[in-house]
């Protein structure tokens, strides 16, 4: 089945539901660990733009390119439904990130990655990403690793 990923508005029950798995699956990982909580109304921003996955027309996975200073974007809150893990959405979402920030005269996509969140790194990795230093206000953590990509 195919996957297409679109810009879409955050505000619809489909993304609050998704940005509520990538919640409980941090919860998950990293138990009583601080988190930066983001949902449709956050999200809702200048400078952010929220890309849905869809097959069939079902959201199935999201994430959202946060545009900086420099030519510089963060990709935040990548999430796909555990059902359809493993079939490219996950790629697909990142591509299209890629492409948008492209399009927008973005230089560099850089990203934050738990180190329990191995599925996720291991995609990053396969990507083109490589490691980079904290950056954007974060402080180096034992239980995170940053990551970049030139465009």
């Amino acid at each position: 089945m195919s996957v297409t990923v679109v810009v879409e508005i955050p505000r619809q029950p489909e993304v609050a539901a998704l940005l509520r798995l990538s919640d409980e699956i941090a919860a998950a990982l990293y138990p009583g660990e601080p988190r930066r909580g983001l949902n449709p109304a956050t999200l809702d921003a200048p400078g952010i733009h929220l890309l849905v996955a869809r097959q069939a027309g079902v959201a199935v996975g999201c994430c959202a390119v946060f545009e900086g200073p420099d030519d510089v974007a963060e990709l935040k809150r990548m999430v796909v439904e555990p059902a359809h893990r493993k079939k490219g959405v996950g790629l697909a979402l990142l591509r299209g990130a890629e492409a948008l920030a492209r399009g927008r005269g973005i230089a560099l996509l850089r990203l934050e990655v738990g180190i329990r969140n191995l599925e996720g790194e291991a995609l990053y990795r396969r990507a083109g990403y490589q490691e980079c230093l904290p950056f954007a206000g974060y402080q180096a953590s034992p239980i995170s690793r940053f990551l970049e990509r030139r465009l």
